[in-house]
């Protein structure tokens, strides 16, 4: 579904990302793992075309996006959602949920799925309430939910327990199980909770100072002692 071909990115003098390749299949999670500081976030922000990529490809099922704007890459079917969530505080849930129908073409329809309220209750009670006045748990399920308004072909969460409390972060493992399984939609994962990683990978990648180190199944994640990669 979303393939990335020996993409290199630079800051200033320094060589950030270095022939990168991943392919993150439909059905499944691809947890993009490794220490703070690898390109990881980089990484993401390259495939969404917030920053440009000095070589290499992305392709988004078999579309070549690389040189697409983040608004065209949301349209053909990326969803994604940032380290830090970047809700809109001041909107409600409700509003922060219809900027993720934003860029559906006119005409396209404009209602918030149910089964983003099926998947996240609270989201539901809490309609009328604005992002800023949830907690960071259920603000990292309004970032997920206005993600997946748009019915995504493919889902990139960055981080996406960071200082959560441990019953959300079980309703967001939850919901990732279940988008997986439907065997429609490709994930990729960025973690730091190594945990979290393990439970959820289909597949497994290791970044170290921007390079692909390691990569192989997600059953193979401890045999391949892949939490030394994630130590501080």
């Amino acid at each position: 579904m979303l393939q990335v071909k020996e993409l290199n990115q630079y800051y200033g003098g320094s060589h950030t990302l270095r022939n990168v390749d991943i392919d993150v299949p439909s059905g499944a999670v691809t947890a993009l793992l490794g220490r703070n500081g690898v390109g990881k976030t980089t990484l993401l922000k390259c495939l969404m075309g917030v920053l440009p990529v000095a070589g290499g490809s992305v392709t988004l099922d078999g579309q070549n996006v690389t040189k697409l704007p983040p608004y065209a890459r949301v349209r053909l079917g990326m969803g994604y959602v940032p380290q830090g969530r970047e809700i809109f505080l001041r909107l409600t849930v409700e509003e922060n949920l219809m900027m993720g129908l934003a860029s559906k073409a006119e005409g396209g329809a404009q209602n918030i799925p149910a089964e983003i309220f099926e998947m996240f209750p609270v989201l539901k009670s809490m309609k009328g309430r604005r992002g800023g006045d949830l907690s960071g748990g259920q603000q990292q399920q309004l970032a997920i939910g206005r993600a997946l308004a748009m019915k995504p072909k493919v889902l990139i969460l960055d981080e996406p327990t960071e200082g959560i409390q441990p019953s959300i972060i079980k309703d967001i493992e939850r919901v990732i199980k279940t988008l997986a399984g439907r065997g429609d939609m490709a994930i990729l994962l960025v973690e730091q909770y190594y945990d979290f990683a393990l439970e959820l990978a289909d597949h497994y990648v290791v970044l170290q100072r921007g390079e692909v180190v390691k990569s192989g199944l997600g059953e193979d994640m401890e045999k391949d002692n892949v939490r030394s990669f994630m130590a501080v």
